[in-house]
């Protein structure tokens, strides 16, 4: 076992400069780049201002050379700064020159996203393990019916047109939950408790929009593990010993059914940093999701790259993850990497 881990840690290295080459190469087949952003902003820049800045950001050397620097950079964990005017760094904090520190971006809006895509896959499987066992059990009844019909409705609704009509109903016409923002503009004036309670408020409906179609999948996903194995031989051969039919569901089926989720669990792990870029972006959350498209739209290489190259790293780390758990639940599994 320690064997293959040490072979799969080994060729994440390789795996990690291949991703990173091509979302590179893809990344500068868009048209444009920050001084055409800039450009736009100010229409008497001139083509020999222009020229300036690209060979400020090494803009004027060809892809392949700014890529070695951009890779000799992140060897010793340096994402270089953003193209934008504010300069700050990528990825941490750094001093200027009068000692002030300057936050990083993914820094800054790195504590948001994670908070909301982990209260959002929490709710995420704790709610769809419910739904899809108490449909798998109540088979072509109504309860089963009312929550396959909500499965996909949830999952057919743009996650978009349901934020843009959630905040009109809940924020515009009756003004239940705030439609922008974490906090409040007198937040600092709440005591602790208060402030919680707004951050809760705010946190509502983002985090309903990042969760709904993630709920759809998985609470389908379970009722059909469920159907499966509670079609199984040992479920039949438990049932004729007289076990009670809740311990039948609950310790026998459920663990069996809900096994092939430990890779899901792995692989949304690169969701905790892309997870929620709809909602952020329609309720003005400065997250990670956020940062991305913003920067995405004014081609600052920078920070993508840096967003990227953490989402590629997360994405390694989280198929090892889900290939370790599953082994560790199923021991033929664990056999067989032994060997």
């Amino acid at each position: 076992m320690i064997k293959y881990l040490i072979k799969r840690i080994l060729w994440m290295i390789p795996m990690l400069i291949g991703i990173s080459l091509i979302s590179f190469f893809i990344m500068h087949l868009a048209p444009g780049d920050i001084t055409s952003s800039e450009a736009s902003f100010n229409p008497k820049a001139s083509e020999e201002s222009r020229q300036k800045l690209r060979e400020l950001y090494n803009l004027d050397k060809p892809v392949i050379v700014q890529y070695g620097l951009w890779l000799k950079r992140i060897v010793s964990l340096d994402f270089g700064n953003s193209f934008a005017s504010h300069q700050r760094p990528v990825l941490w904090q750094t001093k200027d020159k009068n000692g002030n520190i300057i936050k990083g971006l993914i820094q800054e809006s790195l504590p948001i996203t994670l908070l909301i895509n982990l209260i959002g896959i929490f709710l995420i499987f704790s709610i769809s393990i419910i739904l899809g066992t108490i449909s798998a059990v109540k088979q072509n009844s109504i309860v089963d019916r009312s929550i396959t019909f909500f499965i996909f409705v949830a999952f057919a609704i743009p996650g978009f047109w349901l934020a843009l009509l959630l905040m009109y109903w809940t924020g515009v016409m009756n003004q239940w939950l705030p439609i922008s923002g974490l906090h409040s503009l007198d937040y600092k004036s709440f005591s602790q408790v208060g402030q919680f309670f707004d951050l809760l408020k705010h946190l509502i409906l983002p985090v309903s929009i990042s969760m709904l179609s993630g709920l759809a999948g998985i609470s389908l996903y379970v009722r059909n593990g469920m159907l499966d194995v509670l079609h199984q031989d040992f479920i039949t051969t438990a049932r004729s010993k007289g076990l009670k039919e809740k311990n039948i569901i609950f310790t026998h089926a459920l663990k069996n059914a809900i096994l092939p989720l430990i890779t899901i669990i792995g692989l949304s792990i690169p969701g905790l940093i892309g997870g929620s870029v709809i909602a952020e972006s329609i309720f003005a959350i400065p997250g990670m999701g956020k940062l991305f498209y913003d920067s995405v739209l004014m081609r600052d290489f920078p920070v993508i790259m840096g967003i990227l190259t953490i989402g590629s790293v997360l994405t390694l780390i989280g198929t090892l993850i889900a290939d370790i758990g599953y082994a560790w639940a199923d021991p033929r599994i664990r056999k067989g990497l032994v060997k």
